[in-house]
């Protein structure tokens, strides 16, 4: 069958890619758009189900979905126990490696055994099912090993990004009601010691419901511990207690296993509730097929599991299709700039899955870098937390990928659980584009009163139906979910994200809905400026926010930080608006450019524009939480 001509810029799979796939596209997206229920049944087939379902889907008493209704099973068995029962049990489930060099592996066999001897120790300190209980580390394998102890037991685990302040902290820790929080004395960044269980001490004074802290020793320096309280990790887990008869709890497949607080680029951070059954189905499918895991792969998802790509894309969906995971603890260029590409080098790193910002970062320190290191061992790309401006997402491709790995540039949300809008390997690919909606998701783009909106018209992006690993609610809060995702278009989830189709049924997603500026009528997204910026040679990184204006009614004002070797002038001001008005269109010429050092981001790299703004107008940024020091 003839291939349609795509429009514009469009870079084609290599056909070994698309032979070598575990999915059919074609097939696939097919049976999907058909029957999308029975497409999500097939999958979860393919997991271990202690009971099986009387109902996929119950749509009873919408916006409150059900999936897998009346099934028992439990995530943390399928992550572990299935793969200890096969020949996966002596395979690599995690390679992890230190900041400082340090090394450590664990086969399926023994993540299992460490899972189910933590699982114990929690047991033997009270917690039961349905029980909080918080994570507070750097990336290290006790963080992988306690989310799968608390899912083992049906405990809820709520993990809290180990680079939050002691605010943020002691706000989830009170809003969860968390009984025990698990901490690391430290966590390295930088050649420098977060310290960690020092932010705890100080959250902790004023967080009533904590009974207990467990410390993980990582960078052994002195800490406070108060008696009766803070007990040692690896002294619990030497105690013949971990040694226990196995417990594992089968759980309802509505049973809750995480909550996960959303970055707060626009205010109050709300903890999203996922489920066992639905998630587990979602991030074990998402994850097959959109990065093509294959028995001999290793993974690298560089997310932290302190968001939702490293819940979904480090820990549970790699282990649900027995993958090897690979972590590292430390940043990306530290201490020189090769330090990725050498891992890859030294692992034989197949899949890398990794955010713009990160990109734009090390594409900063130039090609020379990458190029001293042999990347032959990769076969796929990823992309995630914020649309990829074109100019990153060619030098990706180009200078890591060399030509030959394409790029999955996936669009979703913490509250979405797993992919929402992305290619797999046979899909062919524009850069800055999201491609499709996976199969089994129906997406559109629609104007204020709902309508769809015609090819390449910028609208909202919505979810036109439910799909199993979506969250289930705000954690008591259960109006500001209807409010919040579901009231503006009744039936559909609102994203709160614009996005525009092009006459392909491409989607490009333009930013959140709070990051349009309206300039003389005219709707910009602050995506498309920022793109426009990054792509003059000597811009690493841009925000664009909108200022109130007496004749356009808001006027865009930008930040921007240079690559090295460039100097800050009013030259480069004055040729950077021209860039934006010949990129863009002059509407969108900046009326003011800044040249700075850093931008405010969440710890998660999503540049927080309201705190620009607020600082732009001499008002109060409100909640600063998440905020990168």
């Amino acid at each position: 069958m003839a291939e349609k001509k795509l429009s514009g810029e469009v870079y084609y799979p290599p056909k070994e890619v698309i032979e070598y796939a575990n999915a059919k596209c074609e097939s696939l997206y097919e049976f999907a758009s058909k029957d999308p229920i029975g497409f999500w049944e097939n999958e979860a087939k393919n997991l271990y189900w202690h009971k099986p379902w009387e109902k996929v889907l119950d749509d009873s008493n919408k916006p409150f979905y059900k999936w897998f209704v009346g099934a028992e099973t439990n995530i943390a068995y399928n992550c572990l126990d299935v793969h200890t029962k096969t020949a996966r049990r002596n395979k690599l489930a995690l390679i992890w490696e230190g900041e400082n060099g340090e090394f450590r592996s664990f086969s399926y066999f023994a993540l299992h055994r460490e899972t189910c001897r933590f699982a114990n120790v929690l047991k033997s300190l009270g917690v039961k099912k349905g029980d909080r209980v918080t994570l507070y580390m750097g990336r290290i394998p006790e963080l992988m090993i306690g989310m799968l102890a608390c899912a083992r037991i049906g405990a809820i685990h709520s993990v809290v990004y180990g680079g939050f302040s002691v605010e943020a902290l002691h706000e989830r820790l009170e809003d969860s009601q968390s009984k025990v929080l698990i901490v690391a004395d430290g966590s390295f960044q930088r050649g420098k010691i977060v310290e960690l269980k020092k932010i705890a001490d100080e959250a902790l004074q004023r967080a009533a419901t904590v009974e207990s802290v467990l410390v993980v020793k990582r960078t052994g320096h002195q800490i406070n511990m108060e008696a009766g309280r803070d007990m040692w990790y690896h002294e619990l887990m030497n105690l013949p207690i971990a040694n226990n008869n196995d417990c594992l709890e089968m759980v309802d497949a509505e049973h809750p296993l995480f909550l996960l607080y959303t970055s707060g680029t626009t205010g109050k951070p709300k903890a999203i509730l996922h489920t066992h059954g639905g998630y587990m189905v979602g991030t074990y499918t998402s994850l097959k097929y959109v990065f093509d895991i294959h028995e001999e792969d290793r993974y690298w998802c560089a997310a932290d599991p302190g968001w939702i790509t490293g819940h979904s894309y480090i820990v549970y969906g790699p282990l649900l299709n027995g993958a090897t995971s690979f972590m590292y603890e430390g940043a990306p260029n530290y201490p020189y700039p090769h330090r990725w590409w050498q891992m890859i080098e030294k692992y034989g790193i197949n899949i890398l899955y990794t955010a713009p910002t990160a990109i734009r970062g090390l594409m900063r320190f130039g090609d020379a870098w990458p190029n001293r290191y042999n990347l032959s061992s990769l076969r796929l790309l990823g992309s995630v937390g914020e649309p990829i401006n074109p100019e990153a997402w060619r030098w990706y491709y180009k200078v890591i990928g060399k030509e030959r790995c394409p790029i999955m540039d996936t669009w979703w949300q913490t509250e979405t659980g797993m992919f929402m809008i992305t290619p797999m390997p046979c899909t062919p690919l524009k850069p800055g584009s999201g491609t499709k909606p996976f199969p089994g998701i129906i997406a559109d783009v629609v104007d204020e009163n709902g309508k769809p909106v015609k090819p390449n018209e910028e609208g909202y992006l919505v979810i036109k139906s439910p799909w199993p690993a979506m969250l289930r609610t705000i954690w008591n809060d259960p109006d500001r979910y209807v409010n919040q995702y579901w009231s503006k278009y009744p039936g559909m989830y609102m994203t709160g994200d614009s996005a525009r189709k092009d006459e392909d049924g491409y989607f490009w997603i333009i930013g959140r809905v709070d990051d349009v500026i309206k300039v003389s009528g005219y709707r910009l997204g602050t995506a498309e400026i920022e793109s426009a910026l990054v792509s003059h040679p000597a811009v690493a990184e841009a925000a664009a926010i909108g200022l109130p204006h007496e004749v356009k009614g808001n006027a865009i004002h930008c930040f921007v930080l240079l690559k090295s070797g460039y100097e800050k002038s009013d030259k480069l001001v004055d040729e950077l608006k021209l860039h934006v008005a010949h990129e863009v269109g002059p509407i969108a010429k900046p009326e003011h450019i800044e040249i700075v050092d850093s931008l405010p981001k969440t710890r998660s790299g999503k540049i927080m524009r309201r705190v620009l703004k607020a600082r732009a107008l001499g008002i109060d940024p409100g909640n600063l939480s998440t905020l990168e020091e």
